[in-house]
């Protein structure tokens, strides 16, 4: 299969060097400008990995939109405008797959419905999701991710295209719930990361536990399944991002609650302020999100919001009939 990566971040780099390791044709696209892509070209290296003279390097857009099939994997606060470049393109009929997380900032939207806006009505879209960090993959470490679309036949050809022996894929069956649950997990993760910030990591169950509740209260009032909380896609992805030493997320909540600076892109930062807008927009109670929404633009002191969070009124736990 003649595939295309636009986006040449480490995310977007890894997911290159997987799909020439099982057996595509790919061509990583980058922009000119771009320090990421002008590092790849004259050294075909990043500060993680070395890119085969297989996969092809451009910064022609249009020449890399020729491929069978289209991966993005860029910032998910740029996906508009990068959606928008490609609907001057002659799209149709496309597959593309989604390979990020997050909300768009000012109407709190997945990125499929971003994507579906903005390109024609017969390009079919997939999302790529789950844990995973780009080291382990290089190290052999494999893992479990998921691909969610509305459109099954998609599923099912992008699912037998891309397994291999580091990664099993599953078939997602909520795709509303699984972008929710994969972007509300990167705020999740800097909670974890203010937790371990202030010595208070022995909290990270309670975080889990009741974080996935959390979640699971908002993918039900937007009408996909609470369940979902619970997958891959959020509850699955937890190792990846509340414990690892390589989830940007987590860095950044121990560096906010330590006072120090953080220049990588962590996209939770972005999601924070996107959760908020579900929130009130559907009427749901997320008071973790809340706090780190509250630390991040609100200045709030984080060992403050944390025993906030502690001392809040004691309530049920799961009740079979009434659901959450």
């Amino acid at each position: 299969m003649q595939v295309s990566v636009i986006g040449c971040g480490r995310w977007g780099s890894l997911i290159a060097w997987y799909l020439d390791r099982v057996g595509h044709s790919v061509a990583l696209y980058g922009r000119a400008e771009s320090p990421h892509f002008q590092a790849l070209l004259q050294t075909r290296k990043n500060e993680v990995l070395e890119l085969s003279d297989h996969i092809q390097l451009t910064s022609d857009l249009p020449q890399a939109c020729r491929a069978e099939v289209l991966l993005i994997s860029v910032p998910s606060q740029k996906l508009r405008s990068l959606a928008k470049e490609l609907a001057a393109m002659d799209l149709h009929g496309k597959d593309l797959v989604l390979c990020m997380k997050g909300l768009e900032v000012g109407s709190g939207k997945r990125l499929s419905e971003i994507v579906e806006e903005e390109l024609p009505a017969d390009n079919r879209i997939a999302v790529w999701l789950g844990p995973g960090h780009v080291q382990e993959f290089l190290a052999g470490v494999p893992n479990c991710m998921v691909i969610d679309s509305r459109h099954g036949s998609l599923k099912k050809k992008l699912i037998e295209a891309f397994s291999g022996n580091l990664i099993r894929f599953y078939y997602g069956e909520d795709l509303l719930g699984n972008e929710i649950g994969a972007a509300t997990k990167n705020v999740i993760g800097i909670a974890a990361g203010v937790l371990d910030g202030l010595h208070l990591s022995t909290l990270k169950g309670a975080l889990m536990s009741r974080g996935t509740h959390e979640i699971a209260g908002l993918i039900g009032a937007m009408g996909g399944n609470p369940f979902s909380a619970y997958g891959l896609c959020h509850l699955g992805d937890y190792e990846a991002t509340v414990f690892s030493p390589y989830s940007h997320n987590r860095a950044f909540g121990e560096c906010v609650a330590l006072g120090r600076s953080y220049t990588s892109l962590a996209e939770g930062y972005a999601t924070a302020a996107a959760v908020m807008e579900l929130a009130k927009r559907y009427g749901v109670e997320l008071p973790i999100c809340r706090a780190v929404y509250n630390i991040l633009y609100e200045n709030a002191n984080p060992a403050q919001q944390i025993e906030v969070l502690f001392n809040r009124s004691l309530k049920r736990e799961w009740n079979s009939k009434k659901g959450f």
